[in-house]
């Protein structure tokens, strides 16, 4: 695939639940004049549905999500549209496939403690993923690799402080 400068990014907002990744994405999104996904819409029912109950995913669980999210890398890249997609990214080898599947493909990692992501998860109403799960979601956090194109931010920020500091930072658009 051609990774020419003018084949726009894929940003991939990461990081644990709660830690701001729709909220920052959507934003960016716009700031970026890019189409945004929330990756969680690419859930199966059945991975909703487990995590709902309080069972966090693995591996094979994520897998059909996975190769989803990166068909939406794939066609973003080829039809030069870019985007911004809110996913947890959480392992260096979903990273990995999202790299493969695209030219230009960026990671902002959105950090955060795991009591401001518990607090934060436990305040919201109309999600599937309970602020129990936040721990396994600590526990399979790869944080980006300096070898990783991409940002590490403090996500106890704003998010309009969050997309400054991105706009500034991410290589297209400095």
């Amino acid at each position: 695939m051609d990774s020419g400068p003018e084949v726009p990014p894929v940003v991939v907002v990461m990081g644990v639940a709660g830690s701001g990744k729709s909220t920052v994405g959507a934003l960016l999104a716009q700031r970026l004049a890019l189409p945004f996904l929330e990756g969680d819409d690419l859930h199966p029912a059945a991975n909703r549905a487990k995590m709902a109950a309080g069972r966090p995913l693995d591996d094979e669980d994520r897998r059909p999500w996975l190769l989803a999210l990166a068909e939406w890398i794939r066609e973003a890249t080829v039809s030069r549209r870019g985007g911004v997609m809110a996913c947890s990214a959480l392992k260096y080898e979903y990273r990995d496939e999202f790299r493969r599947a695209g030219a230009n493909v960026w990671f902002l990692h959105l950090a955060l403690d795991v009591a401001t992501a518990e607090r934060r998860v436990a305040g919201r109403s109309a999600h599937f993923m309970p602020a129990r799960l936040e721990e396994s979601q600590f526990a399979a956090l790869e944080p980006l690799r300096p070898d990783e194109p991409g940002l590490t931010v403090n996500a106890a920020g704003t998010p309009q402080s969050i997309v400054e500091e991105v706009t500034k930072s991410l290589p297209q658009t400095r």
